[in-house]
């Protein structure tokens, strides 16, 4: 199936597109400054992001209503990327960075073209809950600092180090300041947040007391951002940093990749349409791999301001260009106004994106529900504060999955039967357990149901250790609808080693795939190398239509 890449914008809901480009867009302006001072790389960087990865994420992907850019997620990974580049290289560490959002850009392009979105998302919730939760944490320790009117680090282990001596000397007009963004965002009622969103209020209106009641006061604030367009980046590469430089793209690829997915899910829920996930995932590559080019911070779906716009009457990527050209123009003429805004009020605008990331439902109930995916969750969110994301990823799936492959192995063990006699019924029919009574235990019934994946080996090959005198065997794979290689594996040897010792063997499947299977197997050649070394024997493989048709002729043959 091929992806059309240029959506196709059309103005039947222009009046809705337009209110809801416009909300978003209201949104979006005070977090793209505070993510764009967050992350090092200054307020216009946020602002090019939530335009270019806004503007052409729209253009190109695959959820309509979605609106894109700077989010809390991408911003925490982007800050450490500057941090780490610039320390190492104060020339062109800020470029480089710029480039590992080209690169995290082009891997969401190859995510999109291999149809992996699909995938992306089947991680399990504990784990999403658990890495979404660190990242929250994240963006509250980080925003520590400036709240209390100091410039931060850039990491999380040295900002803890440091908290003692930030909460000994703190300037206590930032922390007023931010403490009243803080609350103002916390307190506006819903009503009046659709009409004018609350972070846009405390923007304005903490910044006006700070002006007018503080204006001498020692605040750090944003200073006047460059105005117009910005200017074409080269990408820039240093052989010693390479690996470093992949990784970043790396994570910033697969967060951008799962933030924008999960969106997604919620675009579609609350607009009653269907996503492209592949589609999405090219148009968000393409934004953050221009937004590199250009300077912009790295983007995704952004839940908050998806979900205004389609509140306002977005339905079509119309609405999310709309909220890119509006913020445009706010380049153009807003640089003198954001020259006062406290970093205090940012900062504050910013612990409320941290705790809003955190997952407080999952965590209130996760003790409840279950103890190991409590220890899972805490333990990705440890991994995400403290090491990174890709590995907290990477060790939360592998533990989910292996857990889950357990329970299946026991649920399929469950259905694994090894009978000799008729006692316990084992939902045979009383045709089937005469014939199981009369052989007295010279027939050994082998009943698997349901899908049979590399977890039952062992338990297929333990159950037949249990069992050694018999005469004839009767695989009974009717039903099973598929089987794992492996599975497949046990079974054959289960069936070499009764040819082995001279016994007759029938097999009852009905499942195509389990039949291509047992076929590609090649069992009777079993029959053909202990011919030639017994001549005498006598052992054959052979298919029963049913299980009933098996049983009866292996009765057949004993007698």
């Amino acid at each position: 199936m091929s992806i059309n890449l240029i959506n196709k914008i059309h103005f039947r809901n222009w009046r809705g597109d337009l209110f809801g480009g416009l909300t978003a867009a209201i949104v979006a302006l005070p977090l793209a400054l505070a993510f764009g001072v967050a992350s090092g790389a200054g307020a216009i960087a946020g602002l090019y992001g939530a335009i270019i990865v806004g503007f052409f994420a729209a253009l190109f992907g695959g959820t309509p209503a979605q609106v894109s850019g700077p989010t809390g997620p991408m911003t925490v990974v982007v800050t450490t990327v500057i941090a780490t580049l610039v320390a190492r290289h104060p020339d062109t560490g800020l470029a480089m960075a710029f480039t590992v959002v080209m690169l995290g850009g082009l891997l969401q392009i190859l995510f999109g073209v291999m149809r992996l979105g699909q995938y992306i998302t089947l991680l399990p919730y504990t784990v999403i809950s658990g890495f979404m939760s660190g990242i929250g944490v994240i963006i509250i320790l980080l925003q520590l600092p400036p709240l209390l009117g100091h410039t931060g680090t850039g990491g999380v282990v040295t900002t803890l180090q440091e908290l003692p001596t930030y909460l000994s000397n703190p300037n206590w007009v930032a922390v007023g300041l931010g403490l009243l963004t803080l609350l103002i965002v916390f307190i506006v009622p819903t009503k009046l947040n659709r009409i004018l969103p609350s972070p846009l209020l405390a923007l304005v209106v903490v910044t006006i007391i700070s002006v007018v009641v503080f204006k001498d006061a020692n605040v750090a604030r944003i200073g006047e951002i460059p105005r117009g367009l910005p200017t074409f980046r080269m990408p820039t590469f240093s052989i010693r940093e390479l690996a470093d430089m992949l990784r970043y793209g790396l994570m910033l690829g697969v967060l951008g990749a799962i933030d924008s997915l999960l969106t997604s899910l919620v675009a579609d829920s609350i607009s009653r349409t269907q996503h492209d996930s592949d589609k999405e995932l090219i148009g968000q590559g393409i934004g953050n791999m221009l937004a590199g080019l250009f300077g912009g911070l790295p983007g995704a779906g952004a839940t908050m301001r998806t979900v205004v716009n389609v509140q306002a009457g977005g339905k079509t990527p119309l609405s999310g260009i709309i909220h890119a050209f509006v913020l445009l123009l706010v380049v153009f003429w807003a640089g003198p106004l954001t020259a006062q805004i406290p970093n205090a009020v940012l900062a504050g605008l910013l612990l409320k994106v941290g705790i809003d990331i955190l997952d407080w439902g999952f965590i209130k109930r996760a003790p409840r529900i279950s103890v190991k995916g409590t220890g899972l969750m805490y333990l990705v969110l440890i991994l995400t504060v403290f090491v990174d994301l890709i590995t907290a990823v990477l060790v939360g799936a592998f533990i989910a999955n292996v857990l889950t492959i357990k329970r299946l192995s026991d649920v399929q063990s469950d259905n694994i039967q090894v009978i000799t006699d008729s006692i316990g019924n084992h939902n045979l029919t009383p045709t089937e357990q005469e014939i199981l009574t009369q052989a007295k235990g010279d027939i050994l019934l082998l009943k698997l149901g349901g899908p049979m994946s590399f977890g039952a080996a062992k338990s297929i090959s333990r159950r037949m250790t249990l069992v050694q005198n018999y005469q004839a065997l009767v695989l009974d794979l009717s039903e099973v609808p598929n089987i794992g290689i492996t599975a497949a594996l046990a079974i054959e040897s289960i069936v070499e080693d009764a040819i082995a010792h001279h016994r007759h063997v029938w097999i009852v499947v009905t499942a195509e795939q389990v039949q291509q299977r047992i076929s590609q197997l090649d069992l009777q050649r079993f029959c053909k190398d202990h011919r030639t070394q017994n001549e005498s024997l006598s052992a054959q493989i052979s298919q029963g239509e049913s299980r009933l048709q098996a049983l009866e002729s292996a009765f057949s043959l004993i007698q």
